[in-house]
């Protein structure tokens, strides 16, 4: 499915689509980008019963030093259903934005997070998540997850991936991309 443009307005259909090829490929684990809980309560309510939950945040000071997106109600709420939440650094930034901002230049998760763009921006994102999912343990190795990710706020993209750790991330796999924008 392509959608004709990107943002939170595919949030409903994205979610719908990706649950519904997890339960058709048989893929036990939905990954969803959600930096307030949002996105990913719209899943609880659209139903994702039969589906393990990873929400993955940004990280806390991100993008105001201090400060987490997803308040602790947010939090204790998605616990409360079962959902696994991930707040931690971005596996294609982290420290080489840092010194990207400082001294100038790109470094080589910066440079594979741009290809990954090439295709939207919920492409890397999706890709990002499954990384970070695993390298947390929240996702079993060797396991497909059906991603959820987006441009901006909600979700507009999802792809199943059989994620790959950080150390070994040309082992990843973009099996199928369920949904994306035409432009992002």
């Amino acid at each position: 499915m392509i959608w004709d443009t990107a943002g939170p307005a595919n949030t409903v259909e994205t979610l719908k689509l990706a649950m519904a090829r997890a339960r058709d490929e048989g893929i036990k684990w939905l990954v969803v980008a959600s930096n307030t809980g949002d996105t990913v309560r719209k899943a609880l309510e659209l139903g994702a019963e039969g589906l393990s939950i990873v929400c993955v945040t940004h990280h806390v000071g991100y993008p105001t030093p201090g400060k987490d997106d997803m308040s602790t109600e947010a939090r204790e709420y998605l616990a409360s259903q079962g959902v696994k939440v991930l707040t931690t650094t971005h596996v294609l930034a982290g420290i080489d934005r840092s010194l990207r901002i400082k001294f100038g230049g790109l470094y080589p998760p910066e440079i594979m997070a741009a290809a990954l763009r090439m295709l939207g921006q919920g492409v890397k994102v999706c890709v990002e998540i499954s990384i970070m999912a695993l390298d947390a343990g929240l996702v079993p190795y060797g396991e497909r997850v059906v991603a959820v990710g987006g441009t901006g706020t909600g979700a507009d993209t999802a792809a199943v991936v059989l994620p790959a750790h950080s150390n070994n991330v040309f082992d990843l796999k973009v099996e199928e991309i369920i949904c994306k924008p035409r432009r992002w």
